[in-house]
C-alpha cells in the first residue's frame, strides 16, 4: 500500500509549486483532485513549446498522478461541489491572492468549522500574508530569483546577474509545501485536528540561499557572483582540460593531496589549507589548468576517479538522462503513451508508479461532478 493511499487531496493550486506539492503526495499514493478553471485551465496547459501531441511539456512535468474537474468558482453551482469537494478532502492546496480562498468560503478554517475538523489546508503565497504591501505584490520565480537575492550570486563576476536555468524557488516553494502537509497529517493522525500550512515564495528563495544567506546573517558578508567558483571551498569549480570543461569538487585536504598526486601539483604553503586555497583560488586554478589542459577530459575523470577525487563532466539534459539510464536509475516512465518523467522517490527500494498520466482539463468531470453531487465514496 502507499504510504498516502486513502488520503484525498484537493488541489486548487496552478502553475509550479501548489501542483508540484500536489504532484508529490500523489505519487505517495494520494488521490489527488485537481481543480481547474473552465476556460483554459492551469497556466502551464498554454506554456509552449515544447508540446507533446498538442499537450505543455511544461503541463505534463508537474500534474502526473491527478484527476482534473473543471469548476467555474462564479457559479454558484460549481462553487458548492468545490465546497463539496473540500468537506471531504483530507488535503487542500490553493494558491489564489490572499483572501480570495476565503471570499468563496474554502479557505481551511471555514471548512475544519464547517465539519471538516480534521483538514490540512494550505496556502502557496508569494511574499507572506503579513501585510497589505506583502499581499499585493505578484509572484512569479523569476520575480523572485531577482527579489529573493538568487540572481545576485548567480553569474560571472564581471556580467549581469542571472536566474537559474530552472525555477528553483517554486520548485523549493512546492517541496516545503509538502514537507509541511505531511508534518500535519502526522499530528492530525495523533490528535484528529488539522493545521493550516503556508509558505511563500520568498521565504523559498531565502531558503534557496543556503550558505549565502547564513554568511550574510551570521557574519555579514554579503554574496556576489562567482561564476562557478565556490565561496568557502576551493578547487570546487569547472576546470579547463585539452577537450571540454571539466567539474571538480574537493571537499577536505584530504581530497585535495590526492588530486595533488593524480596531477603533480606542489602542496605548497598557498595551497595547504582550505582557507589558504580560497585566498589563493586564482593561482590554483592557473596551476591546475596548466596541468589539465594537456590532456582530454576522459583522460583525467578516469585518473581522479581512480584516485576518489570527486569529477564530473559537464552534461547536457540529454547526456544526464542517459547517465541516469546507464545507472539503472530508470529516470521516466511512458503512461498511456505519454513519457514523463519518473517520480524522485523511492520506497523499499520502488519508485512508486505513475497511476495516472496528467488529466486533460475536466476528464473526470462526469464521473465528480456524480461523486460530489450525491456523496459517493472516493
Amino acid at each position: 500500500m502507499p504510504p498516502l493511499e486513502g488520503i484525498l487531496v484537493a488541489d486548487f493550486s496552478r502553475v509550479l509549486a501548489g501542483p508540484l506539492a500536489a504532484m508529490l503526495l500523489g505519487d505517495l499514493g494520494a488521490d489527488v483532485i485537481k481543480v481547474e478553471r473552465p476556460d483554459g485551465g492551469d497556466d502551464t496547459r498554454a506554456w509552449g513549446p515544447p508540446w507533446h501531441e498538442g499537450e505543455s511539456t511544461y503541463y505534463l512535468g508537474l500534474n502526473r498522478n491527478k484527476r482534473s474537474i473543471a469548476l467555474d468558482l462564479a457559479d454558484p453551482g460549481d462553487l458548492a461541489l468545490a465546497r463539496a469537494l473540500g468537506a471531504r478532502a483530507d488535503v487542500l492546496i490553493e494558491s489564489f491572492r490572499p483572501g480570495l480562498i476565503a471570499a468563496w468560503g474554502l479557505d481551511g478554517d471555514t471548512l475544519r468549522a464547517a465539519g471538516n475538523p480534521g483538514l490540512v489546508s494550505c496556502s502557496v503565497t508569494a511574499f507572506g500574508t503579513t501585510s497589505d504591501e506583502a499581499t499585493a505584490l505578484p509572484g512569479y520565480d523569476f520575480l523572485l530569483q531577482a527579489m529573493g537575492g538568487l540572481m545576485a550570486v548567480t553569474g560571472e563576476p564581471d556580467g549581469r546577474p542571472l536566474k537559474a536555468g530552472t525555477a528553483v524557488v517554486d520548485l523549493v516553494c512546492g517541496l516545503l509545501a509538502a514537507n509541511g502537509i505531511q508534518a500535519a497529517l502526522v499530528e492530525r493522525a495523533r490528535t484528529g485536528a488539522g493545521r493550516h500550512v503556508e509558505v511563500s515564495l520568498m521565504d523559498s528563495a531565502l531558503t534557496c540561499l543556503l550558505n549565502q544567506g547564513s554568511a550574510w546573517v551570521a557574519a555579514g558578508v554579503p554574496g556576489r557572483r562567482r561564476g562557478n567558483r565556490h565561496p568557502s571551498i576551493v578547487p570546487y569549480e569547472t576546470y579547463e582540460t585539452a577537450d571540454r570543461p571539466l567539474a571538480v569538487a574537493v571537499g577536505n585536504d584530504r581530497m585535495f593531496g590526492r588530486l595533488c598526486a593524480v596531477v603533480g601539483l606542489d602542496m605548497d604553503e598557498r595551497f595547504a589549507t582550505n582557507t589558504a586555497r580560497v585566498e589563493h583560488a586564482d593561482e590554483l586554478a592557473a596551476a591546475l589548468e596548466a596541468v589539465l589542459r594537456t590532456q582530454p577530459a576522459d583522460h583525467w575523470l578516469a585518473r581522479l576517479r581512480e584516485a576518489k577525487v570527486p569529477a564530473g563532466p559537464i552534461n547536457g539534459i540529454d547526456e544526464a538522462f542517459a547517465l541516469a539510464e546507464e545507472l539503472g536509475m530508470e529516470p521516466t516512465q511512458t503512461v498511456d503513451r505519454v513519457p514523463l518523467v519518473a517520480p524522485p522517490l523511492r520506497i523499499d527500494g520502488e519508485r512508486p508508479p505513475i497511476r495516472h498520466r496528467p488529466p486533460h482539463l475536466g476528464e473526470h468531470d462526469e464521473d465528480l461532478r456524480a461523486w460530489l453531487s450525491h456523496g459517493a465514496a472516493h
